[in-house]
């Protein structure tokens, strides 16, 4: 979509560059941005002009630039170890979207638009993600990426504040995973997102999105049984209704999807569970 309140482009060189002027708004992949009119947008800054690393893999695990696109993210090759790295694709893959939407989207804009069914939103809380923030007065701030969230479409983030980079630790990275989704429609957008993720401790988190108006983690020091579980997943808060279901049937279907979840990661890491 064209958007005809644009009146000044700019592409910064430097962090301070990033202060935006009164209408202005950055620019990441922009495939929301560009998605619809943008009546109070009178500038756009090109967060990609700063040619940010998109990965970065250290010591302590995955550094995601908040520009690295989902295509380069489920490109990155399998790393020794990383027994969680097949969930890039998974969470990738219930983003409902065309090939040249994967080329342009970025983990940053999916997490920062913040909506209930964002993929990367899923993938970040399913990891233990923290994000890197910049503040518009040159300070730093961290904070899980599951506190940033706090509605459908809203988060956390203040006047001017960027989102950096997201980093997933290392000891999530080398955990076993499972993920389930559901929707309305074959091809329609998720209506709810089961994760689970079983680290080397044995010790267990379940994450429900989409299902829910805010991601809502379950931690346990080890895999629970099911009933347990499904009593979580059953008092979830948030559980809501549009056009892409009703509440109850998220909430129903939520219990399942865990069952699922659950059943899958005590079969794949049988080592890990009752320790």
């Amino acid at each position: 979509m064209d958007l005809n309140t644009i009146t000044r482009f700019r592409r910064p060189l430097c962090r301070d560059d990033l202060v935006l002027e009164p209408g202005e708004t950055l620019l990441a992949g922009g495939t929301w941005l560009f998605s619809e009119p943008q009546q109070a947008t009178s500038g756009l800054v090109d967060l990609t002009a700063l040619d940010w690393p998109a990965l970065e893999i250290t010591e302590d695990g995955l550094r995601v630039a908040a520009t690295c696109t989902i295509a380069e993210l489920v490109a990155l090759p399998q790393q020794p170890g990383w027994t969680a790295q097949p969930l890039f694709r998974a969470c990738a893959d219930a983003l409902l979207m065309s090939f040249k939407i994967w080329n342009l989207a970025t983990v940053g804009g999916n997490i920062c638009r913040s909506f209930a069914a964002g993929a990367m939103v899923t993938l970040a809380v399913a990891l233990d993600a923290e994000a890197e923030i910049w503040r518009p007065n040159g300070t730093d701030r961290r904070a899980p990426v599951a506190d940033l969230i706090t509605g459908n479409g809203t988060n956390s983030l203040a006047a001017g504040e960027v989102l950096r980079a997201i980093e997933i630790p290392q000891h999530a990275l080398v955990a076993t995973t499972a993920l389930r989704k559901i929707a309305l429609a074959k091809l329609g957008r998720s209506g709810a997102v089961l994760t689970g993720r079983l680290d080397a401790d044995g010790s267990a988190l379940f994450t429900i999105t989409a299902a829910t108006l805010c991601p809502v983690l379950v931690r346990y020091p080890e895999l629970p049984d099911a009933a347990t579980l499904r009593a979580a997943v059953a008092a979830a808060p948030g559980y809501y209704t549009d056009p892409l279901g009703a509440a109850d049937w998220r909430r129903q279907v939520s219990q399942v999807l865990a069952d699922e979840v659950r059943a899958e990661l005590a079969e794949t890491a049988p080592d890990r569970v009752g320790r």
